[in-house]
């Protein structure tokens, strides 16, 4: 191996290790919406098993943690690409509000790489005017 082989193998290398961090900040996907029933979260996250994933809410904050065991490299044989994140930690501010001690109960199924989070909100309907 010559010295730009090598020069140029590490580059490849750093730059993919940068690109995945980069990817790793930037995901998962995620949809929210509002139904009559609540709020609604789904949450991209193929490649994780349903025990690497933890998904949390405290305050209006919901927390999205998932880690995976990276493969051995030496078992793949030439890498020539590697974009696969192998862990995620993302934080977003759901449009409910909380109060300090109430605890948040919902439920969360995981099918074919997506988490469906479902959280539901107590609303007032129709406010009548006496």
């Amino acid at each position: 191996m010559t010295l730009i082989d090598y020069a140029a193998r590490e580059l490849s290398r750093e730059i993919g290790k940068r690109s995945r961090e980069f990817y790793e900040f930037v995901m998962p996907a995620i949809d929210m919406y509002e139904d009559e029933n609540g709020l609604i979260v789904k949450i991209d996250l193929p490649g994780f098993k349903r025990d690497e994933i933890k998904i949390s809410i405290e305050e209006d904050i919901l927390s999205i943690r998932a880690k995976r065991m990276e493969p051995e490299d030496e078992r793949l044989g030439t890498i020539l690409y590697k974009q696969r994140p192998v862990q995620i930690d993302k934080r977003i501010s759901l449009p409910i509000s909380i109060k300090e001690g109430e605890k948040v109960t919902g439920t969360a199924i995981y099918s074919d790489g997506v988490v469906t989070l479902r959280v539901p909100i107590s609303r007032v309907g129709v406010i009548p005017v006496t």
